[in-house]
Formats: C-alpha cells, structure tokens, sequence
C-alpha cells in the first residue's frame, strides 16, 4: 500500500512509520522523503512490497508553506534550535521581497544543515551535531521551481515554495534572510505536496487506526 498521512507537529517521520507499522500489523513500512519534527503536512508512506515505489515518489517535486521569522537565527534554522544572532529588520515593501524570493528560482548548490538526517560518513548529521561536533558537508545541486509570497507583516515573512528533492527549506529560509540583510528561522512547515500526493487528500493517524483501508493508491 501507498499511504498518503498527515503527518502532525511534534512527531518524528521514523515516529509516523512506527506508529503505522503497530496500527496496520506490518513490518515492511518506509516513507518517501523525511519532514522535520517541527514540520507538519503530507508524508508519504510505502507498505510491504509497495516500499519499492517510494524512491521514486521522492524524488517527485514537493512543495510547501513556510513561515519565517526574521531577525534572529537560531543553530538548528528552526524554532527549536537556540538563537545564536540577532540582526536588525529592515523595512520591506512588498515588491522588494518579490524580488528577493523570485531571485532563489533556478537551479542551485545548497550545503545541508548540521541538525539533519544526512549521513556523512555512515554517521546522521543531527547526532553529531548535538555532540557540538561539526563536519565537511558537500554542497547538493537543487532546483526551486517556484517561490512566491503569500503575506508579509513584519517579523514574519510566509511564502510558498515548489522544489526539487533535497531541498532544506530551514536553509533557503536563512538565505532569504541574509539576502535582506538580515538573519531569520522558520516558526512553521508545512508540506502540501510530493508529486500527485497533495494534502486534501491525507487521511490523520487516527483515521488509518479506525479506517485500515483508507488509503491513497
């Protein structure tokens, strides 16, 4: 089975699969592409010999709602990380941060985030992040097919981005940010697609345990 889940605020993509695999009794569960804890919306699930369809479901465009909160970068590029820069804000007008936004469009080199679920060297970024160890990360080619703003009042800047896979929307956020003249971190993600998975069509955790057939194919 392909499961298309919301998956909520708080929990792990490895908790959702976990979770899954008790509810649907099956051992052979994985997901097509990982959400950060903080981060909510469409994960995509592949079950038993259906798992083999998740590489290419990853690979598919996704495309989220972000909110950023200028002034004050955080180690993690996310609210749950500490601050470790504030910055003044300047003024923004609507058209200069259309600008900026618009200017990300294109194929790029993004280098991955410390607090991530990359390996390097066979070792999970995160964990050695939390050692306060800090390694070579090679940048990866992604592409931003689509940005736009969606609302501006300031601190916070929410804006909509389609991607390719790869793609950390914690870095671009910062890079927005640095592109103002300014620092920022995400307070909120969303992820409302991957491919033909939108999340109209998600079913919740506790739908899946009362509905065991309520799936996406």
């Amino acid at each position: 089975m392909i499961i298309n889940i919301y998956k909520p605020k708080g929990w792990t993509s490895f908790d959702v699969v976990k979770k899954v695999r008790g509810i649907i009794k099956e051992k052979k569960v994985g997901h097509a592409g990982t959400l950060d804890p903080f981060a909510e919306g469409v994960l995509v699930l592949g079950t038993g010999s259906d798992t083999k369809k998740l590489t290419a479901i990853s690979g598919s465009v996704k495309e989220y709602e972000a909110t950023l909160e200028l002034g004050s970068k955080t180690d993690t590029h996310d609210l749950e990380g500490k601050v470790i820069e504030t910055k003044e804000i300047p003024n923004l007008e609507s058209e200069e941060i259309i600008d900026v936004l618009k200017s990300f469009k294109g194929e790029q080199l993004q280098t991955p985030p410390m607090y991530s679920a990359k390996k390097v060297n066979g070792q999970r970024l995160y964990k050695m992040a939390r050692k306060n160890i800090e390694v070579k990360r090679d940048p990866c080619t992604i592409n931003i097919f689509e940005i736009e703003l969606i609302d501006f009042k300031s601190p916070l800047l929410r804006f909509k981005v389609q991607c390719s896979k790869g793609t950390y929307i914690r870095v671009l956020g910062s890079d927005i940010s640095e592109k103002f003249g300014s620092v920022g971190h995400l307070i909120a993600l969303k992820r409302i697609r991957v491919g033909d998975f939108t999340l109209n069509e998600t079913i919740q955790i506790n739908e899946l345990k009362d509905n065991g057939h309520s799936i996406n194919a």
